[in-house]
């Protein structure tokens, strides 16, 4: 037996943590997740503030809300989190700056359909990243791949015809798919050893830090906002940062990576549709079917996992 001093932030499962599993509570929070972060393109996009700006608060005062439960029930835990989960930590918030500062600002360049649509291409960057690292994906997750790059080529294609401006928005969605692929990853590295809370605090810190600092450079304007675009902001904190996000890692324990990420492939129409009523954006007639190419390559690349019996993507030590 090893005489080390075991490390206090990794968890066993034990009575007190360990609780039945309730499919009917999971999927109703799930379904209240899937709204929440369909919010967020329409919101962000409706919010009268730079778009970077838009990133940087919406993180910070998710790190405001955070802070009380962090300081509280998981004072401990930080303290104790290794240099290694901390340096992921870190890592991934810089990515999910990335993510953020790329994605935003494709909103007001594109359709909120096609930007959504693009940045939710997560899964395929996520697949490609692992077989760069060794995994061999299954057929039918090669084939959701090709099926969700057709897409994407149908969209860019009616993009371009209607901008250049389309087209650039597009890349810059694209970017924020292949972010938040590397933010996906290291995200389920450090929750193998630490609470959902504990690493979201510290990502989300981090990619405050990282916007705040790229918003000081390219000179958006942080404050002097009216009181509507600083209730939209709350309200883009609340339901996509919070509710979408938080319950997405609390759930995810029970119904597993693959249902859970199967239900978030729903932003996209989710998106376009509240886009559609509330602002108004009616994409072309011919992105609805490239919309419905990438979604069904993406469900085919998600669920290829359940049919080869293997896991891409560890569940987390606990919920927050």
């Amino acid at each position: 037996m090893p005489t080390t001093r075991p490390d206090r932030s990794i968890r066993t499962p034990t009575a007190a943590t360990t609780t039945a599993p309730r499919p009917a509570l999971d999927a109703a929070l799930l379904a209240v997740a899937v709204a929440g972060v369909s919010l967020s393109a329409p919101l962000a996009a409706a919010t009268a503030a730079p778009a970077l700006a838009v990133a940087f608060w919406r993180n910070a005062m998710a790190v405001g809300a955070l802070t009380p439960l962090a300081l509280w029930r998981h004072r401990g835990e930080l303290r104790g989190m290794g240099r290694r989960a901390v340096a992921l930590s870190a890592a991934s918030g810089a990515l999910l700056a990335v993510h953020f500062g790329a994605w935003l600002p494709s909103l007001h360049m594109t359709s909120v359909a096609s930007s959504t649509a693009l940045v939710t291409t997560t899964p395929i960057w996520t697949a490609l990243l692992l077989r760069l690292r060794g995994h061999r994906p299954p057929p039918m997750a090669t084939l959701g791949t090709v099926l969700a790059f057709l897409g994407v080529v149908i969209l860019t294609g009616v993009d371009l015809s209607a901008s250049p401006q389309a087209l650039a928005g597009d890349a810059l969605a694209l970017v924020g798919g292949v972010a938040a692929a590397g933010y996906v990853l290291l995200g389920a590295e450090v929750r193998r050893v630490a609470s959902t809370t504990a690493y979201t605090y510290v990502c989300y810190s981090t990619t405050s830090v990282f916007l705040l600092l790229t918003c000081l450079v390219a000179g958006a304007r942080l404050h002097g906002y009216s009181g509507d675009t600083w209730l939209r902001l709350v309200l883009l904190m609340v339901t996509a940062q919070l509710l979408g996000h938080t319950l997405i890692n609390r759930v995810v324990k029970g119904l597993g990576p693959t249902v859970t990420s199967t239900a978030i492939l729903l932003e996209a129409p989710g998106a376009a549709l509240i886009a559609a009523v509330w602002l108004g954006q009616q994409p072309p007639v011919a992105a609805y079917p490239a919309l419905a190419v990438i979604v069904g390559g993406l469900a085919l690349v998600v669920l290829s996992d359940r049919t080869s019996g293997s896991r891409t993507e560890p569940r987390a030590s606990r919920s927050a």
